[in-house]
């Protein structure tokens, strides 16, 4: 069957450094150039000669759109759209990563937890900025939970200080756990197929398209789940609660 984490090994194709760093193009690199291609040209296509009447492809980016706006509007308010741009991004970015990993011969991006940790990163860090943005030096109210007592806070704020720190933690490896299992999971049960293939007929081939959309919906559930939480995080930055 072979090794089933050989798909998520990096491999050198362009050997790069600059300044001393290692910058080499790899695989993820270049999935990553196929991943924004590809949003760039779904929205570029949908959008291209919009009509009253939209086209299935007008039809599905609007209702993306819209999700994302009901999805910013019910947890960040009405000054969470001016980041509806970012929210956006990083939706269609996830989701595209994850679908294009389901493509036999392509590189899962979201495997790698160090892409996951940047933007979970990205997303801790707007919301401080936001915080301090909107609320000055009220913002450190959030270390210390209202109704604390007084002799509690010494305790509550180191708690409260690892709360904030653990999101974008448990944000990347999340995303990175799914990711990693159901390719792994996959690419099992696809050896197993061409092992017991012969014996047990179609069954096998069955159950590893069955696996295969559930993968598909995995895909979705995960890229919104970290969207939602993202705009939590942020949104509780914003409303400082």
């Amino acid at each position: 069957m072979g090794n089933p984490l050989e798909h998520f090994e990096l491999h050198t194709l362009i050997p790069l450094r600059l300044f001393g760093l290692d910058i080499s193009i790899n695989q993820a690199v270049v999935m990553m150039w196929v991943v924004c291609a590809a949003v760039v040209l779904f929205f570029w296509v949908a959008t291209r000669g919009s009509r009253l009447v939209p086209t299935r492809l007008q039809s599905v980016a609007e209702v993306g759109v819209e999700f994302l706006r009901g999805m910013i509007m019910e947890n960040m308010g009405e000054a969470g759209m001016k980041l509806f741009p970012f929210i956006a991004t990083l939706f269609f970015f996830i989701l595209f990563s994850n679908l294009l990993g389901l493509v036999p011969g392509a590189y899962t991006i979201t495997s790698q937890v160090m892409v996951n940790a940047c933007l979970a990163f990205a997303v801790f860090l707007l919301s401080v900025i936001m915080g301090i943005v909107l609320h000055g030096t009220h913002y450190l109210s959030v270390f210390v939970p209202p109704g604390t007592p007084w002799w509690l806070t010494p305790i509550m704020i180191p708690v409260e200080i690892i709360s904030q720190l653990a999101r974008p933690v448990t944000l990347a490896v999340r995303l990175f756990a799914n990711m990693t299992a159901g390719h792994t999971v996959m690419n099992v049960v696809l050896g197993l197929v061409l092992l017991g293939g012969v014996t047990l007929g179609w069954l096998p081939l069955g159950f590893t398209l069955a696996l295969y959309l559930l993968e598909l919906l995995v895909a979705f559930i995960q890229a919104y789940v970290f969207t939602v939480l993202a705009t939590v995080y942020i949104g509780a930055a914003i409303r400082l609660h």
